[in-house]
């Protein structure tokens, strides 16, 4: 779906969500200005860009973590070439049955009876407040202190697949030859916990889709795309509470 289509939607107002999500957002740079899609959908802009409209805004509060990794999409780009979910398996050793980003596909009319394929790259948001860590019994998945990303410990899980349940975004496994639930850690174990600056499929991507960074410093491209004059993104699920470190744009 594209901004222009978001745009067309009903706004269904956002004074009913919670100060801590606004709070959470503000922290990034961004105020919420939309809720669409019966709440599937949030529409967000930099406060720069709000201060314009609409005057100062209230500061933000320092980033918990340093880094503060993050991953902007933009979705326009995508070409559906599964680049990505390839360099992925080989990075991660993710079998045939699991997956840790996936690209969801769907048909929009565009007149005389054409359509136009539109392609939706996922994977764990990485959220400020994961429902499933929430919900984990042995604390096998948690949110490292250091970094924020949601990481899994092998020998903790007991393969009850709550977390699984409990995930908004789908993007969890059970990984039967470790007996335990795989997901995303944005490559920290095979990549950035060596030195590598970058995921197996934001390098993979030839359509310059998947921007991978730290939110929290200035220079970075992630913080630049976020924080650009002019530019509307969005987060997928909101109305779980879950403040994801995913965005979304387009070009």
């Amino acid at each position: 779906m594209k901004i222009k289509d978001l745009e067309k939607l009903p706004n269904e107002g956002v004074d009913h969500l919670p100060s801590f999500e606004r709070r959470t957002f503000l922290r990034a740079g961004l105020v919420i200005t939309g809720l669409f899609m019966g709440g599937t959908v949030l529409s967000l802009t930099s406060v720069r860009n709000a201060e314009s409209a609409v005057g100062t805004m209230p500061g933000g509060q320092a980033f918990p973590y340093s880094p503060h990794y993050s991953m902007v999409m933009i979705q326009n780009h995508c070409i559906g070439c599964e680049l990505c979910m390839d360099a992925c398996v080989r990075t991660n050793h993710v079998p045939d049955y699991g997956w840790r980003t996936i690209i969801l596909e769907r048909a929009r009319p565009i007149g005389r009876g054409a359509t136009e394929r539109i392609f939706m790259p996922i994977l764990c948001n990485q959220c400020n407040q994961p429902p499933c860590v929430r919900v984990c019994p042995t604390v096998a998945t948690y949110k490292d202190s250091t970094h924020g990303i949601v990481v899994m410990e092998n020998r903790k899980c007991i393969g009850c697949k709550t977390c699984m349940a409990a995930c908004p975004y789908n993007a969890r496994y059970f990984n039967e030859k470790v007996r335990a639930v795989d997901k995303c850690d944005f490559c920290y174990e095979s990549r950035l916990s060596k030195g590598m600056t970058t995921t197996a499929c934001s390098e993979a991507c030839p359509a310059d889709v998947r921007i991978f960074g730290d939110l929290s410093d200035s220079r970075s491209r992630v913080y630049r795309l976020v924080h650009q004059p002019e530019t509307t993104l969005w987060v997928l699920r909101p109305e779980t509470g879950a403040l994801p470190n995913v965005y979304y744009m387009n070009a």
